[in-house]
C-alpha cells in the first residue's frame, strides 16, 4: 500500500452492529469492485457501516463530507502556488484512484449537479478518471471502489440523483435498527443500563410515527448514543433528552410538546 494512504487506515475495529446480511453483501460487491450507494435516513449507522467494512477489509478509507459548494476541483485537485511555483495537489477522490482506495462520498446529493458527473467513467468498466488540467487519464487502482451514501426520504426532486447516475451503481438499503437491535446498540455506545436504552428506544419509535405529521424524520440511533452518553455521565433523563432529542427536532411548539409528553411517558413526568 502506498505510503500517502496510511493516514486513511482505520487501526481498531468500529463497532457496528449488523441489522441483516449487509456485511456479506457488501463483500460480494467488493470483490467485484462494483459501484455502492447506501441509502437510509440520517443516523442509521451508514457511516459506521462503511467504516467497519473498510476495516474489515483491511483498505484505507478516504470519506469527502459533500456539499453545495463542493466542486470539481475539491474532489479531483488543483494547482496551487508554493515555494517552488505553481504545483498539482491531487484531490481526495484522485488519491483513492491512483493509489487504491475506498472513496466514501457522505451525501451525494448535497454536492452541486455538475461534480457528480466527475464520478460517472469511474462506474462503469472503464474505471477511469480523466484530470483535463493535466491531460492525464488514471485507470482506477485494483483496489479502488467507489460509495456514496444518501437519504431519499428527505431529498426533494431539486436534490436528487439523476436516474442515469443512480443506474451506475448498486445500492444497499439502511433503516433505524429493530427494537432489540437498536437497545443493544444503545447500551453498548452509551454506556446506559439495557432499561435506559429500551427507554430511549421508545420513545424514539414513537417520534418517528411523527413522520410527515411535523417533523421530517423521527429521532435517529445517533441521537439516541448521544442522549444516553448525556445521562451516563449523570444528566438527568428529562434534561438528557431535551438536549439531544426533542429541542434538536424542531421549533413548533405543538411538535415539542407532542415529543416533551413521549419523554414524560417513558421516564415520568
Amino acid at each position: 500500500m502506498n505510503k500517502r494512504l496510511e493516514p486513511y487506515l482505520i487501526q481498531s475495529e468500529p463497532y457496528y452492529r449488523p441489522a441483516g446480511h449487509e456485511v456479506e453483501h457488501f463483500e460480494a460487491a467488493y470483490a467485484r469492485r462494483m459501484p455502492l450507494i447506501l441509502k437510509g435516513p440520517t443516523g442509521c449507522g451508514k457511516t459506521r457501516f462503511i467504516e467497519y467494512m473498510a476495516w474489515r477489509l483491511r483498505k484505507p478509507l478516504i470519506t469527502i463530507a459533500c456539499n453545495e459548494d463542493l466542486t470539481a476541483s475539491d474532489l479531483v485537485g488543483r494547482f496551487l502556488l508554493d515555494a517552488n511555483g505553481t504545483v498539482w495537489h491531487d484531490g481526495p477522490m484522485t488519491m483513492a484512484v491512483r493509489y487504491g482506495a475506498i472513496c466514501y462520498l457522505d451525501e451525494i446529493v448535497e454536492a452541486r449537479a455538475d461534480t457528480t458527473v466527475v464520478i460517472h467513467p469511474l462506474t462503469d468498466d472503464r474505471r477511469i478518471l480523466p484530470i483535463d488540467r493535466l491531460g492525464e487519464l488514471i485507470h482506477a487502482h485494483p483496489d479502488f471502489q467507489l460509495v456514496m451514501s444518501y437519504n431519499p426520504g428527505y431529498q426533494s426532486s431539486v436534490k436528487d440523483l439523476k436516474v442515469s447516475t443512480k443506474q451506475r451503481f448498486g445500492a444497499l438499503d439502511f433503516h433505524y435498527p429493530d427494537g432489540e437491535i437498536e437497545v443493544e446498540i444503545v447500551t453498548r455506545e452509551a454506556g446506559v443500563d439495557r432499561e435506559t436504552a429500551s427507554k430511549l428506544v421508545g420513545i424514539a419509535h414513537r417520534s418517528r410515527e411523527l413522520r410527515g405529521r411535523g417533523v421530517d424524520e423521527g429521532m435517529s440511533t445517533r441521537m439516541l448514543i448521544r442522549a444516553g452518553g448525556l445521562i451516563s455521565n449523570g444528566i438527568d433523563a428529562h434534561a438528557a433528552c431535551r438536549i439531544a432529542l426533542t429541542r434538536p427536532m424542531s421549533d413548533d411548539e405543538d411538535v415539542l410538546h407532542a415529543l416533551d409528553g413521549f419523554v414524560d411517558a417513558y421516564f415520568g413526568p
